[in-house]
């Protein structure tokens, strides 16, 4: 049978427009496909899911377990994880919080794991390292790079480390006072009563901090 050149001609556009539908339709599953593994791909890749992260803390001191918990409770999954280190950025006034696999023994003011650093931007004067070092061997001063953090096994500690810093460097303690009154807020928080020491960040939040220096010559 014969068809006619309209005949040709038609059934011509009939098929060049059922593949057009056809690679419409494709290109439109693709992009629903790839938009929900983005969106799967960033979840996963940006935090840890629960049973990765379990196989990462084997091995783990109690103590970083029990900080590990603590920061997945309040903050959520940390930004990144190795089978040694977990890390936060950006987690309320926090900068960046690590807590490291193995603990760090610190007896002051009495015996326990430092297992937890938390990182502010803070610039301390450089005839201030002294004092901050006096005060506290797990306060730790980065002149280049404008932080200032704490290091201990629990966060309100770490509030009060800095708080205490903070005020050795604008001259409202001197390193006695501030080592008699960690003792004492210590003693507080481990009865239950927090105060405002332990609760929170009482200093001024600082940008700009970073401190290059300069060539001796």
């Amino acid at each position: 049978m014969k068809h006619s050149k309209h005949s040709k001609h038609t059934l011509g556009i009939s098929r060049a427009v059922a593949y057009a539908s056809l690679a419409l339709a494709l290109a439109a599953g693709c992009a629903r496909q790839n938009a929900g593994m983005t969106d799967g791909v960033s979840g996963a890749s940006a935090r840890m899911d629960g049973t990765s992260a379990d196989r990462m803390l084997d091995g783990w001191s109690p103590a970083s377990r029990e900080a590990y918990t603590f920061m997945t409770g309040k903050y959520g999954p940390p930004a990144e994880m190795t089978t040694t280190m977990a890390m936060w950025n950006r987690t309320g006034p926090w900068k960046r919080t690590i807590i490291m696999k193995d603990a760090i023994q610190h007896n002051f003011p009495g015996p326990h794991s430092d297992v937890m650093e938390q990182v502010i931007d803070y610039r301390v004067p450089p005839d201030m390292a002294d004092e901050l070092a006096m005060y506290d061997g797990s306060v730790i001063v980065e002149r280049t790079k404008g932080e200032l953090s704490a290091r201990c096994d629990k966060e309100g500690a770490n509030f009060l480390a800095l708080n205490l810093a903070h005020e050795i460097v604008t001259g409202r303690r001197t390193v006695a006072d501030a080592r008699k009154m960690y003792g004492e807020e210590i003693m507080k928080m481990k009865a239950g009563q927090m105060t405002s020491y332990t609760s929170g960040l009482m200093l001024p939040m600082m940008g700009g901090t970073a401190d290059p220096d300069r060539p001796p010559m």
